[in-house]
């Protein structure tokens, strides 16, 4: 056989740092010794896998279309490494989950409790980002896994309807529409409307279900957090649809109000992601689990 796992090992490293000199610094070897496994791999290949840019090294198509299967190959013989290193646990990884902000605010922390109790030796690190963000870092094997608020549109990554999740539409109890008994679709119509931002899910989602029947949303004010949004309605400043994941606290304290009648009932799919080529090993297999567990005990 050619090809090597160290030589894949430095490869995956070049692609993150950018130059033979960086990988070497970051692995603790010379920059000779990169230099040469490169080298090696490309002679093994038959092909060049980067394009010199000066002193940096950019994948050219080659290179893109090697990484996927690189970090899959490194991530197995890593999975191999820790289960003959730990042989009586029966989740010894440390898994990397990327989450969208509501799921990750109010909807995580339940699934990780249960973790807790029923895979105590599970450590689970948390990246929070907006749905794209998320998205992206699952095709680019940067985590192992990702739950996000809206549809993902990458070839690349494969998409399971997870929770059934209930939008409504609030204000806070200081705005005008709080007390009005015949709110009517002109009024939100000519609202102000505290949107999350382009690439988020509930963004995404929210645009589509409200121009279903808005047609048009005249005055909108971008906020880069849901969290955000809801302590801008508290002071009475506009209107939002969110997930009642986030609003329900500030719904039973009486501090917002949802704006019932005007529209049909609003809802949307959580989902679960990952790489198409994601190794599957037991520890994500059993955060999985543990997700799809929670949605029927919510269902």
């Amino acid at each position: 056989m050619k090809l090597s796992l160290r030589q894949l090992h430095l490869f995956c490293a070049i692609t993150e740092h950018g130059s033979t000199t960086s990988a070497a610094t970051a692995v603790a070897l010379s920059q000779s010794a990169v230099s040469a496994a490169l080298n090696e791999l490309e002679s093994a290949l038959a092909t060049r896998l980067f394009d010199r840019v000066g002193k940096r090294l950019v994948l050219n198509d080659n290179g893109r279309a090697l990484l996927p299967q690189a970090k899959r190959l490194l991530e197995g013989a890593q999975q191999i490494e820790a289960g003959f290193a730990h042989p009586d646990a029966s989740l010894p990884t440390r898994l990397r989950v990327g989450c969208s902000t509501t799921i990750g605010n109010h909807v995580l922390p339940h699934i990780l409790g249960g973790l807790h109790h029923s895979a105590p030796r599970l450590r689970v690190d948390v990246d929070m980002g907006n749905s794209a963000a998320v998205a992206a870092k699952v095709a680019n094997f940067e985590i192992d896994m990702g739950l996000i608020e809206g549809p993902c549109h990458l070839p690349e990554v494969e998409a399971h309807p997870w929770l059934v999740d209930e939008l409504v539409i609030v204000c806070g109890r200081r705005h005008p529409l709080a007390d009005q008994r015949d709110t009517r679709l002109g009024d939100l119509q000519n609202a102000q409307w505290l949107l999350r931002e382009p690439g988020s899910g509930t963004r995404e989602v929210v645009e589509q279900l409200l121009l279903r029947h808005l047609h048009q949303l005249s005055d909108t004010c971008q906020i880069g957090s849901s969290e955000a949004i809801t302590a801008t309605l508290v002071q009475g400043i506009g209107v939002s649809c969110l997930s009642r994941w986030v609003v329900a606290d500030k719904l039973a304290s009486g501090e917002l109000c949802t704006l019932d009648g005007i529209l049909p009932a609003l809802t949307r799919r959580f989902f679960l992601i990952r790489h198409r080529d994601k190794f599957v090993s037991a520890s994500l297999q059993r955060f999985w689990a543990s997700c799809s567990e929670f949605s029927a005990s919510t269902g």
